[in-house]
């Protein structure tokens, strides 16, 4: 008589096989296109650098402190788009109560006096993104995946707080490639949380591509 027992996955286990299958092959995808482009793009990185110090003063990367997974501390990367007395002109700006209203609501400015010339540019262009690739490579964020937060956001999240912090932040996600900053600060919680319930691989190759298209067209980016 056979005595070997049978081992019969759960659905669960199935899923959460899969899953890991899945976050695995997305951690070399990270490593391998991150490595990659900072390679690559070294020389447009050279003429960004080259262009903002001409401009104006300050430093050429910008770095500042957001949430990552699991409610991880780490400072994101950019190349600094705003002139180097940025915060002590926001506190001025937000002394008038229609600025404060839109700051509080979408922590961003649709008509910001603090961004450069180089940096409007770059921001039209998403280029002042892609120093993130650092981020990336250090395993802080991912390729695809929701954009991080500053801790004020992600109050605004309330009983989904959880859930939108279970995932690695990207690069680029579904709020990205879907109206970006046209979007409302509702739309976008909407749009992240869509993101975290049905991630895949199949939904991350359609956003990367979806975010070709916008940052061609230059869609939602301000």
């Amino acid at each position: 008589m056979d005595n070997t027992e049978t081992s019969v996955l759960t659905a669960d286990e199935v899923v959460v096989n899969k899953l890991s299958v899945y976050l695995v092959f997305k951690r070399v995808f990270d490593i391998l296109v991150s490595f990659t482009f900072l390679i690559i793009l070294s020389p447009l990185f050279l003429l960004i650098a080259i262009c903002i110090k001409i401009e104006s003063k300050g430093p050429i990367f910008y770095k500042h402190k957001r949430i990552g997974k699991y409610g991880k501390i780490f400072y994101l990367y950019k190349f600094r788009s705003m002139y180097e007395d940025a915060d002590k002109k926001l506190e001025k700006m937000l002394e008038k109560t229609l600025v404060r209203k839109e700051w509080e609501e979408n922590f961003k400015l649709s008509n910001d006096s603090r961004i450069t010339k180089v940096g409007k540019i770059l921001r039209k262009t998403s280029l002042d993104e892609l120093p993130q690739l650092l981020n990336i490579l250090k395993g802080e964020m991912s390729i695809i995946g929701p954009r991080p937060v500053v801790e004020k956001e992600i109050e605004k999240y309330g009983k989904d707080k959880a859930k939108f912090l279970s995932v690695t932040p990207g690069l680029t996600g579904w709020w990205a490639c879907n109206g970006r900053s046209c979007r409302s600060y509702k739309d976008r919680m909407a749009l992240e949380l869509y993101y975290v319930d049905y991630m895949s691989l199949w939904l991350d190759i359609k956003i990367f591509f979806l975010t070709v298209v916008a940052v061609i067209k230059g869609h939602g980016a301000k």
